[in-house]
C-alpha cells in the first residue's frame, strides 16, 4: 500500500508543479482551467463556425491570394485547435501565480491574443498585406504574453513560447498527409 500512496503523492506533487498551483485550493485551480479552456475552446469554436468554403474573387485568383486558413480535415481537426491554443496550458500557470498587477497583465494579453488570433481565422484574409498583418499581429501578442509570463514564472514563458514551431509542425504534418491542399501560413 506505501508504494502505492507513494506513487499518488507523487502524481499529486507533479501536478501541482506542472500547474504552478503551489498554495492555491483546488477550486481556485479548477476555476483557472475552466475559464482558460473554456475561453479558448470558445475562441476557435466561434471562429471555426465562421469559416465557410473558399470564395475568392476573381482579382484574389488572378493575384495567386489564399486564405490564411482552411478549416482543418481529418485528424488535424482535431490537432489544430490544440495548436492554436497551446498557451492556454502557460495561462493556467499565470492564473495561479500570486495576484498581483502583472499576473492581471498577462491573462489581459493571454485573452487579448486568443480573441485576434478567432478574428483572423474568422476573416481569412486572402491579400499578403492582410496575411502579414495577421501574422504579426498574432505574434505580437503571442510574444508579448510569453514575455509577461516569463515574468512571473520562467517555466510558464517557455510554454508559451513555443506556440510557431507547433504550427510549423502541424502544417508540415498535414503537408505530408495532404500534399495537394496547400495554405498560405
Amino acid at each position: 500500500m506505501s508504494n502505492i500512496d507513494d506513487t499518488l503523492d507523487d502524481v499529486k506533487d507533479a501536478a501541482t508543479d506542472f500547474l504552478n498551483a503551489g498554495e492555491r485550493s483546488a477550486a481556485h485551480v479548477a476555476i483557472g482551467v475552466t475559464v482558460t479552456v473554456g475561453f479558448a475552446l470558445l475562441a476557435t469554436a466561434l471562429a471555426t463556425r465562421t469559416v465557410r468554403p473558399d470564395r475568392r474573387s476573381l482579382a484574389d485568383v488572378r493575384d495567386k491570394a489564399a486564405p490564411i486558413t482552411e478549416r482543418p480535415r481529418g485528424a488535424f481537426s482535431l490537432v489544430l485547435p490544440a495548436v492554436f491554443s497551446a498557451t492556454t496550458l502557460s495561462a493556467v500557470r499565470v492564473w495561479n501565480a500570486p495576484a498581483n498587477r502583472a499576473r492581471t497583465g498577462a491573462m489581459i494579453l493571454w485573452a487579448g491574443a486568443q480573441a485576434i488570433n478567432a478574428v483572423w481565422i474568422a476573416l481569412r484574409p486572402a491579400s499578403r498585406g492582410m496575411q502579414i498583418a495577421a501574422a504579426m499581429t498574432s505574434a505580437g501578442l503571442a510574444a508579448a504574453f510569453a514575455h509577461e509570463a516569463r515574468k512571473l514564472d520562467p517555466d510558464t514563458g517557455k510554454i508559451a513560447s513555443p506556440t510557431g514551431g507547433g504550427v510549423r509542425m502541424a502544417n508540415l504534418l498535414q503537408r505530408k498527409a495532404a500534399p495537394h491542399d496547400a495554405t498560405v501560413h
